[in-house]
């Protein structure tokens, strides 16, 4: 004969009343708790709990990836989570001259080990300021091209005691068609609208109740979990970026076509194309900080229609323009403002017109150490 288990017993005894209770309890409860998140909003709070610079090392430039297993990295939109994996949230030194470089994937480093990225190699320089303090640069650049991006993180980085501002842009992060496309935009909405030239515009939806609520925020949570668990590899390996053996490189024949953005003919280029605006935020933004903005170099191509177009990015009537307006705007407002578009030479460029070989990097490193320290007091 067989003894009745306690859970046996337990089966026995319940009755489908006192399970509907529970199920109505729980339920109860998973509501109440996912309105308190919606009402709240804790997900910048959140992503101030971090293990980088206590338990990981902090990374080196900010958290972007497309394949985490290969990566040891991720994209995600927190930007409290973003800054507290990086290396700025370190306790700043006493003979520390902080130097921030933000921009597009060219100041992240595309396919290129942090030791090559700018930052990278302008900290192997080894440069200090007449009074012996050491130029650390910091990057904080992230990919995809738009100035209001790189707007937020600057906002975002003002908070950590910067000396100086160095800021590579390039034509692309001056279209007015760009400036609110980016996810980290509308991800950050409450962020994204103190930037935005509309605020009602409708790339910027005001987020859902549901939206906000644990179930409307399960990927960004599993995210910022997913962050730190990636931690233990980048501290194992160094890695943050998978990079192919071979990277294809940018065209160099190009097709006759003088489109640019939305344009599809020469048009004359003003404010209302051109987020020279934007640029004037960010400088006013870095209050007393001098920022250094720099054209950045990109590739010149002599190859097929190469008359007409630069390169894949840009026709020559476009680019022309935006650089005489980008020098006369930065006179008119007394900004720092260097022009380095043709600065490194065209096999120094790898899949893109804007992205550099790490020879590309320690070139320009070469132009920008002593002009960042010139400017260093």
């Amino acid at each position: 004969m067989r003894l009745p288990s306690p859970l046996s017993d337990f089966f026995q005894s319940a009755t489908w009343r006192w399970v509907g209770r529970v199920l109505l309890k729980t339920a109860v409860i998973f509501i109440a708790l996912n309105l308190l998140f919606a009402w709240a909003y804790p997900m910048e709070a959140l992503g101030k709990l971090s293990l980088y610079n206590r338990v990981w090392p902090g990374r080196l430039r900010l958290p972007y990836g497309e394949d985490p297993a290969k990566d040891y990295n991720l994209s995600l939109y927190n930007v409290p989570a973003m800054f507290h994996s990086h290396t700025l949230m370190r306790p700043k030194a006493a003979d520390e001259f902080r130097v921030l470089v933000i921009g597009d994937s060219a100041a992240w480093g595309w396919f290129l080990q942090n030791k090559d990225t700018l930052a990278g190699r302008l900290n192997a320089g080894g440069y200090r300021t007449e009074g012996g303090k050491r130029l650390v640069f910091y990057n904080l650049g992230y990919p995809v091209m738009s100035l209001t991006k790189d707007l937020m993180l600057l906002d975002e980085a003002m908070r950590y005691q910067p000396d100086m501002v160095l800021w590579p842009v390039t034509m692309a992060s001056f279209a007015r068609s760009r400036q609110l496309d980016h996810p980290l935009l509308t991800h950050n909405l409450g962020r994204a609208h103190q930037y935005a030239m509309s605020p009602d515009d409708e790339r910027l939806p005001q987020p859902t109740f549901f939206a906000r609520s644990i179930v409307g925020q399960r990927r960004d949570l599993a995210d910022l979990v997913r962050l730190q668990t990636l931690g233990l590899a980048w501290a194992a390996t160094g890695i943050d970026q998978d990079i192919p053996a071979e990277i294809p490189l940018r065209k160099t024949d190009l097709p006759d076509d003088l489109s640019w953005e939305n344009l599809a003919k020469p048009t004359r280029l003003d404010d209302e194309l051109l987020a020279m605006d934007v640029l004037a935020a960010g400088v006013a933004r870095a209050g007393d900080i001098p920022v250094l903005i720099v054209n950045e170099p990109m590739f010149i191509s002599d190859g097929e229609n190469s008359d007409i177009r630069y390169n894949s990015f840009y026709p020559r009537w476009a680019y022309d323009q935006y650089r005489t307006l980008l020098a006369a705007r930065a006179q008119a407002n007394g900004w720092d403002y260097l022009d380095l578009w043709d600065s490194i030479p065209p096999d120094q460029f790898t899949d893109t017109p804007v992205h550099l070989t790490p020879a590309g990097e320690q070139m320009l490193a070469d132009i920008l150490g002593p002009e960042v320290v010139q400017r260093a007091r």
